[in-house]
C-alpha cells in the first residue's frame, strides 16, 4: 500500500522469513526527489516502526533520505508471539536479510546505507555491522542498549532464578520490571500515546526475552573494541532504561576512526519522540547534520563503489581480464 502526503511517500508491505514468519515492513521516501542515501531503522523492544517511529520516518525523508523500516518478529503488525524474543540472532538476521535486500536492487546498489537504532534497535545495528563489517557505511545509535542499567535489572539471585525458569517456561511474563514508559518517556502525551498503541507491548518481559536482552546486551559490552564503522551516539544524561556511562564507553573504545558522542543533560531515553518538542527537535539537528555530512557528494564513497574500485585494482582481475585479451578476436 502507498500514500503520498506532501512531499513524502510511504508504502508498506508484507515479507515472508526464513521461518515462515510474516512481517511487517515499511518506507518513507522523498516524494520529488531521488534519495541521498539509504537509512534503515531498527526500533526499539516493545516497540513498532508504522507509528512510533513514524516521526523519525517523516523527518529524515523530508531531508532527502529513503528510510526503511521493519517490525521484529513478535512486534507491531509482524507475525509471532507478542514480544517473545527466543534467539535475538533470528531477529538480527531478519533484519539483515531485508535490509541488504533493499541495498542491493539495481537503483540503490551505489547509494550510502546507514543504521538507525534506538535502545535495544542500537544492539541489533551494532550486531548488524558486527555480522558484515564491511557493508554499512555509517550508524546513528539512539541510547543504544549495549548494557542495561543496573536500576533496570532485577537482584542477581532473581537473575539466577530467572535464567533457570526461561529453560522450562521461556514464555512465560513474570520478570518483574519497572514501567519502562514513564521511565523513558517524559512527555505525559507521549505516554498516553504509546499506551494506546495496541501495537506496543506492555506487559511483563517472558523470561526467554529477558535472558536474550541480557545475553546480548553482556556480549556487546565485552566487544566494544571490535566496532569499526562510522557512527553518531546521542544519548540522554538522565536515561534510567540504557546506560550512557555504556554510550561513553563506546565511544572511547570503539576502533572507528569517524565516530561522535552527544550527551544531553536532563533529558531522558526516548530522544527522538518522548522529549519536549525543542529537545526533540535539537536531536534531528545534530543527527540530521551527522548524516549529512557524510552524504555530501564527494565527502563519502560509498560501500559499492569501494568494492568497485577494489576489483579494478584487484591483480588477479587484471590477470584474467589480460587472459581474455589474448584469447577474444
Amino acid at each position: 500500500m502507498a500514500l503520498e502526503t506532501g512531499s513524502i511517500r510511504f508504502e508498506e508491505e508484507f515479507i515472508l522469513n526464513s521461518r515462515g514468519f510474516k512481517l511487517y515492513t515499511c518506507r518513507w521516501l522523498p516524494g520529488n526527489t531521488e534519495p541521498k542515501a539509504l537509512i534503515f531503522l531498527c526500533h526499539g523492544y516493545a516497540m513498532e516502526c508504522s507509528i512510533s517511529m513514524k516521526g523519525t520516518g517523516i523527518r529524515l525523508a523530508m531531508e532527502g533520505f529513503a528510510v526503511y523500516g521493519i517490525d521484529y518478529e513478535g512486534h507491531g503488525k509482524s507475525d509471532g508471539l507478542e514480544a517473545y524474543i527466543p534467539f535475538f540472532d533470528d531477529l538480527v538476521n531478519d533484519c539483515s536479510s531485508y535490509f541488504t535486500s533493499i541495498s542491493e536492487k539495481t537503483e540503490n546498489k551505489r547509494k550510502l546505507r546507514f543504521l538507525l537504532g534506538e535502545s535495544m534497535g542500537g544492539a541489533v545495528a551494532l550486531l548488524l555491522h558486527q555480522n558484515k563489517p564491511d557493508y554499512w557505511d555509517g550508524a546513528v545509535l539512539v541510547a543504544p542498549m549495549c548494557k542495561i542499567a543496573d536500576d533496570m535489572k532485577p537482584h542477581p539471585l532473581v537473575l539466577s532464578g530467572l535464567a533457570k525458569l526461561s529453560k522450562i517456561i521461556p514464555k512465560w511474563k513474570i520478570i518483574p520490571t519497572k514501567d519502562i514508559i514513564d521511565l523513558a518517556i517524559k512527555e505525559q502525551e507521549r505516554r498516553d500515546e504509546v499506551r494506546s498503541n495496541p501495537l506496543c507491548y506492555k506487559g511483563k518481559p517472558r523470561l526467554k526475552t529477558g535472558s536474550e536482552l541480557l545475553r546480548v546486551s553482556l556480549e556487546l559490552e565485552k566487544n566494544l573494541y571490535q566496532v569499526s564503522l562510522p557512527f553518531l551516539i546521542v544519548h540522554g544524561g538522565d536515561d534510567k532504561v540504557t546506560d550512557p556511562s555504556i554510550s561513553k564507553l563506546l565511544y572511547e573504545s570503539a576502533a572507528s576512526e569517524d565516530k561522535s558522542f552527544k550527551l544531553y543533560p536532563g533529558m531522558c531515553h526516548a530522544l527522538t519522540s518522548g522529549e519536549p518538542v525543542d529537545n526533540i527537535n535539537l536531536v534531528f539537528t545534530d543527527i540530521i547534520d551527522w548524516l549529512d555530512h557524510r552524504t555530501t557528494p564527494g565527502t563519502t564513497t560509498s560501500k559499492w563503489e569501494t568494492e568497485q574500485k577494489a576489483q579494478f585494482d584487484d591483480p588477479h582481475i587484471h590477470a584474467l581480464q589480460g587472459k581474455k585479451m589474448l584469447v577474444d578476436p
